[in-house]
């Protein structure tokens, strides 16, 4: 393996082309040529149209839904970018799908999360980009180079330009719940507003009740700050929560809209005026359409990852 390619190349596999073409953008060029069909019986066949020989290549692939099967695409064409002798190769998965299997929470249960890094280091990745792993400790189960980027600086921005400073003053973060109060606090200090906490406990997967509101919302603006959204039960219970406890109104943000089942009506129902997501999962049909859904790109701050990464240059700027 080379430590460096001699030049980039941005690939994509089906899951968040136009996030990958975004990227590129930045850089002045265009994707890779490549192309993924299918056999009859669903197997997934990959073929790179371009030379790639030595060259620094970065494959733009969310393991967003299906899941699976854009995993595989992921795993193939990491496969043959490194039997085409790429110099080094980057998988950049916005979104890293399975992050929620991070532990055994009952007994006999998997890690699903470390064995999808163990196979996107077998297929041949020398290195991982993504944003807002679900749990901190995933980037331990990788023995390759991994960089983290966080969505909250994006959020942050859209938030402070939303509000008047008059409005900012009645801002309050909440956390949806007790494992999300870190990133509320620093999402929070950097508005420079309280923070609450919502205590609730949750009977089943995808099943949440709130029971407690952890500091003052009345008459407030509240934001509520999350990693992920899937099918948006907690977030709208919470929202009814805020709005019970008398908030004057509550926004929502998230890195990633998994958005499954009844999310977007589950949100179009609450009294959430608006979820902003980033766009490191592409909005379905249905979202897209959804007034009280916003996204913000990511592009550039994966377009300035890549080039730090290309040029051995650290990412820790981008932090903030």
């Amino acid at each position: 393996m080379n430590i460096r390619g001699k030049d980039i190349k941005i690939f994509t596999a089906n899951s968040n082309p136009r996030l990958a073409a975004d990227i590129a953008r930045d850089f002045g060029t265009t994707l890779g040529k490549s192309e993924i069909t299918h056999f009859s019986d669903g197997e997934i066949n990959v073929k790179i149209d371009e030379c790639v020989r030595g060259s620094d290549v970065f494959l733009v692939q969310s393991t967003c839904f299906p899941v699976n099967k854009h995993m595989m695409e992921l795993l193939i064409m990491l496969d043959a970018f490194k039997r085409a002798s790429a110099g080094r190769i980057t998988a950049v998965i916005p979104y890293y799908g399975y992050a929620r299997q991070d532990r055994k929470a009952k007994p006999r249960q998997p890690i699903s999360a470390r064995l999808m890094a163990d196979l996107i280091t077998t297929a041949g990745a020398d290195h991982v980009l993504t944003m807002d792993w679900h749990a901190p400790q995933i980037q331990g189960f990788f023995s390759i180079p991994t960089d983290h980027l966080q969505g909250a600086p994006l959020l942050v921005n859209y938030f402070k330009q939303k509000f008047t400073a008059e409005e900012m003053k009645r801002v309050t973060v909440v956390a949806p719940d007790l494992g999300s109060v870190t990133r509320t606090r620093k999402f929070a200090e950097a508005i420079n507003a309280p923070i609450a906490i919502i205590d609730k406990r949750r009977p089943k997967a995808n099943v949440s009740e709130v029971m407690n509101i952890i500091g003052d919302v009345k008459d407030r603006i509240t934001v509520m700050i999350d990693d992920i959204i899937d099918t948006g039960g907690s977030l709208c219970n919470a929202a009814s929560a805020l709005v019970d406890n008398g908030a004057a109104a509550v926004f929502a943000g998230a890195s990633h809209g998994v958005l499954s089942g009844d999310a977007v009506k589950n949100i179009e129902k609450s009294p959430i005026e608006k979820v902003v997501l980033l766009d490191t999962i592409p909005l379905s049909a249905e979202a897209a359409k959804s007034e009280k859904i916003e996204q913000c790109s990511v592009a550039h701050l994966f377009y300035e990852a890549i080039l730090c990464i290309h040029n051995d240059h650290s990412i820790s700027r981008l932090f903030t």
